[in-house]
């Protein structure tokens, strides 16, 4: 018979013995497992942020639905104190994605967010997230992100970015970007991301931050890339001529040339490849864009990705 061992819990408090020099580091540096629990591709844009005279913990952007995300998280119960600061660093950073992490929710809290979620716009989320740590027998304990408090997806993803019904067409870019946003999840283990919107372009984090993977519907057109935007135009260049320097083994080990728009009147750069395909081709040809966007897309992670990280 099968033996099994025993979970249990880890204090959080051996593991990250300081809430800011401890947990926030560690979670900034760790991000992406909090984006896998809430469905998202997170590139994290700072540590203590400023709002005013306070800081914010962590602030972040949702490559997916390219929304800012502010972070809060303690290592105690949740408390009136640590509210009022998600919601006013929610304020000050005019995100559209506010995020709470703690080991204990209390009811209140948990109801308030809640409530948060069913009165504000459709553009405005609030997670309660559990952080919690697991082990089994004596192996290595290991991080788990629980939610606990989201928004109602039914009610809130039905709805365009703008507040009102998605057009035939947003529904038809939402559905074909599902497809997408699974098959990669789920065959490839490519992305955290959960769900599409009703865009015609979708980026992914590629773990190197200022650099995403992303696919796009352009007139009649479609393009598979690597965006380069760390916001800073010089650093942009500087990678983009790095990588072009590499041009040659870069396209032999992709499998075919790739476009090198270095955009010079513009802060960012990309390298694109391109077919013919648009949202309004028939099912069959949808399907054939689709495998080609999977393909591209991982072989611009396989190529570039060590290039990336190097």
């Amino acid at each position: 018979m099968e033996q099994f061992g025993v979970l249990k819990r880890v204090d959080l408090r051996r593991l990250w013995p300081h809430e800011a020099l401890d947990f926030t580091a560690w979670l900034a540096e760790n991000i992406a497992f909090l984006g896998e629990a809430l469905g998202m591709d997170l590139e994290l844009k700072g540590r203590e942020a400023p709002v005013g005279q306070f800081s914010l913990d962590l602030l972040a952007h949702d490559l997916g639905s390219d929304r800012a995300v502010i972070i809060e998280n303690q290592l105690a119960p949740t408390n009136h104190d640590h509210l009022g600061k998600l919601l006013t660093y929610a304020a000050g950073h005019d995100a559209a994605v506010a995020v709470w992490v703690a080991p204990e929710f209390r009811d209140e809290h948990r109801q308030a967010l809640d409530w948060l979620n069913q009165r504000t716009d459709v553009n405005t989320e609030f997670f309660g997230v559990v952080i919690e740590a697991l082990q089994i027998d004596e192996s290595r304990p290991a991080p788990n992100f629980r939610l606990v408090a989201a928004p109602n997806d039914w009610r809130k993803a039905n709805i365009g970015t703008d507040g009102r019904e998605p057009s035939v067409k947003g529904e038809a870019y939402r559905a074909f970007f599902q497809r997408l946003v699974d098959r990669l999840r789920e065959q490839h283990n490519f992305t955290g991301a959960r769900k599409a919107q009703p865009v015609g372009w979708y980026s992914f984090s590629s773990g190197t931050s200022g650099v995403s993977y992303g696919f796009v519907f352009g007139g009649s057109r479609a393009r598979a890339e690597i965006y380069i935007d760390r916001g800073e135009g010089q650093w942009n260049k500087w990678l983009f001529d790095e990588l072009y320097a590499q041009r040659d083994g870069i396209e032999d080990e992709f499998g075919g040339p790739l476009e090198w728009q270095r955009l010079d009147t513009k802060r960012a750069s990309r390298i694109a490849i391109y077919r013919m395909g648009s949202i309004e081709d028939p099912p069959e040809v949808l399907q054939e864009i689709e495998d080609w966007a999977v393909d591209r897309l991982l072989r611009f992670k396989a190529v570039l990705g060590p290039r990336l990280s190097g």
